[in-house]
């Protein structure tokens, strides 16, 4: 799902979520902490669903959140993907405009990364 570059992760994850189909746990990073949005709603939202949230709080929060931090260290390998994809320009800086054409661009340079 693409979204435009200022909308925040916490906006996002609803339509994000509803598309995702069945899981067991979600991997969130701090991105989910924005603005005058929170992640305790969303974290509500995830285990009415059955759903077991691995989201780090941010560190000036006043009440600690338990999470599973050994599966939250796993989210490196994500942040990891991004980074390997934001070594092509094209993909870093967005020169496209259209979203189809920046999703064909995101593709070829997954292609190009993960798989020669």
């Amino acid at each position: 799902m693409l979204t435009a570059g200022n909308v925040s992760d916490i906006r996002a994850a609803p339509a994000l979520l509803e598309r995702a189909g069945r899981m067991r746990y979600l991997l969130g990073d701090k991105g989910y902490h924005a603005d005058r949005y929170d992640a305790d709603s969303l974290r509500r939202a995830l285990r009415d669903a059955g759903v077991t949230p691995a989201i780090h709080d941010r560190s000036n929060r006043k009440q600690s959140i338990r999470y599973d931090k050994q599966r939250y260290r796993g989210r490196h390998l994500i942040e990891n993907t991004f980074c390997r994809l934001k070594d092509f320009g094209r993909i870093a800086t967005r020169y496209d405009k259209l979203a189809d054409n920046f999703l064909s661009a995101v593709a070829l340079a997954t292609a190009v990364a993960f798989w020669l």
